[in-house]
């Protein structure tokens, strides 16, 4: 079974696991699958407004897809949240990354 089977079965049994959301929303993210892979962050970032990797990575497909104004959307989410949790280092990364996009 492939990684994306894998990571669907776990989210049939566990629609709220976060690890596996983003997992499936990378791998669709490699492959090349915008559009799946955002659909994973977005119901990744509903479920959980402060795993800050997940903006990131998520901003980092929308600028593979050339969504760079969203990606800069995502970016300011992604700060607010890495501000809400303390995380300083992902609210580094993200704001070095919306400076490079601007």
């Amino acid at each position: 079974m492939d990684r994306v089977a894998r990571l669907n079965e776990v989210l049939a049994n566990n629609p709220n696991d976060t690890f596996a959301r983003y997992g499936l929303a990378m791998e669709y993210s490699t492959a090349g699958n915008f559009e799946l892979a955002m659909s994973q962050f977005h119901q990744l970032l509903t479920r959980d407004p402060d795993y800050t990797a997940g903006y990131f990575m998520a901003a980092q497909t929308l600028v593979r897809a050339a969504r760079v104004q969203e990606a800069k959307q995502l970016l300011l989410g992604g700060i607010a949240a890495a501000r809400r949790t303390g995380n300083a280092h992902a609210g580094s990364e993200m704001e070095a990354m919306l400076i490079e996009l601007s």
